[in-house]
């Protein structure tokens, strides 16, 4: 006979609060996602790898355990964002990441999210499409998928980092927000700003982490759709005392079936109205030079960073150029928009897709200025020269 093998023993389990990184680190933007989801509090993430988010799933797969979370690679991202539902029922906060092909997958599951009223976050790493497109380069191709990609109507908060800092700090923002306005949402990053290395300050311990509102009424008095006056109900986990029932049909604010116009119509409204309503706080934006602008860049996300040096070789040339950076793309923000359009001449669009902000900055600003997209498909950014060139053509 063999000798016994002994067993080995279990890991450790790190008690909460452990493992929290503080400083100064060399990430690049994946990595930095990662450790922004950790410091907001995520301890469960669901994924399957695709490029070029997969830096996000390795680096979680590393970092939960180290804090007690869960780290599940699933079969597919159909099945990555079904899971991180399911956990954030059961009292997580949860994310799922992917890119491309996998977000169009997902898309069924954020329409279930956006009806059952589900915090999570979806971080989408934009890459070169359609279909397989180019995998490993850059492109903004999802920024109307995110808005209309799942069927029916609904409210949506997305926001746009154009940096590793702003990958970490908007997906904490993007967590609060989450439980916030009770609802999925997503970090729209991209190809170069998630494998970008730049220098990232990390505050985790004294980050103000995201938190549920919980039922204020006893198990017997609660309606788990029943909206606060600012149309977001509390959320009671499972496991609490609580009945709830979930259903992507529509429902009453019991949770129960009720198909009929009248609860269709006033769920819909209230799934669009609590990002609307509210949009003055959630909308975030960069403004640079626009007092006495008489062009103007709206740009968001990576293409920010190449509109930035234009927006100073434009004024090196002696053009009164300004700038608006789309800090968050979803809910738009039309109010600024439409004062701006209103002092200016001409408006350019430089994005990594070939119009799709473009169309939205038309619909805005109604004819009041010129509006010109400065559109590529994907695979490279934009040089300054090709954003100033366009100003300049207004002449």
């Amino acid at each position: 006979m063999s000798p016994k093998k002994e067993r080995a023993p279990a890991p450790k389990t790190a008690k909460e609060g452990e493992g929290l990184l503080q400083g100064k680190f060399f990430f690049n933007g994946d990595e930095a996602c990662a450790e922004g989801a950790i410091a907001a509090g995520c301890r469960f993430f669901a994924g399957y790898p695709i490029t070029p988010q997969s830096e996000i799933a390795e680096r979680m797969a590393a970092r939960l355990p180290q804090l007690g979370g869960t780290f599940m690679q699933m079969e597919d991202e159909l099945s990555s964002l079904a899971t991180a539902l399911g956990a954030s029922w059961g009292g997580q906060k949860a994310m799922t990441a992917t890119s491309g092909p996998g977000f169009s997958l997902m898309m069924e599951n954020i329409g279930l999210g956006m009806m059952t009223e589900t915090p999570c976050v979806i971080v989408d790493i934009q890459r070169a499409g359609p279909s397989t497109g180019l995998p490993t380069a850059v492109s903004q191709g999802d920024v109307m998928q995110a808005r209309w990609g799942s069927h029916g109507d609904y409210g949506v908060i997305a926001y746009a980092p154009c940096s590793p800092q702003e990958m970490y700090e908007h997906t904490i923002k993007a967590f609060r927000a989450a439980e916030r306005f009770r609802m999925p949402v997503f970090v729209l990053g991209d190809e170069k700003v998630g494998h970008m290395r730049e220098r990232v300050e990390l505050n985790q311990a004294e980050v103000e982490q995201a938190v549920r509102r919980e039922p204020t009424v006893p198990p017997e008095e609660y309606l788990p759709y029943e909206p606060e006056e600012d149309l977001v109900p509390s959320m009671a986990s499972a496991g609490e005392g609580y009945r709830t029932h979930v259903t992507g049909l529509t429902h009453n604010e019991r949770g129960y079936p009720q198909l009929d116009e009248e609860t269709q119509q006033k769920l819909v409204q209230r799934l669009i109205e609590k990002v609307e309503k509210n949009k003055d706080e959630i909308i975030e934006l960069e403004e640079r030079e626009t007092d006495e602008a008489e062009a103007l860049i709206v740009s968001y996300g990576i293409a920010a960073r190449t509109a930035f040096g234009a927006l100073s070789l434009a004024r090196q040339r002696g053009i009164k150029a300004g700038l608006l950076r789309l800090v968050t793309v979803w809910p738009f923000p039309e109010k600024r928009l439409r004062e701006l359009s209103e002092r200016v001449e001409k408006i350019v669009v430089p994005e990594l897709n070939m119009g799709q902000i473009s169309l939205e900055v038309e619909r805005v600003v109604a004819g009041r200025a010129e509006v010109e997209g400065v559109t590529k498909a994907g695979g490279s950014l934009h040089r300054p020269e090709e954003i100033v060139e366009a100003i300049e053509g207004a002449s």
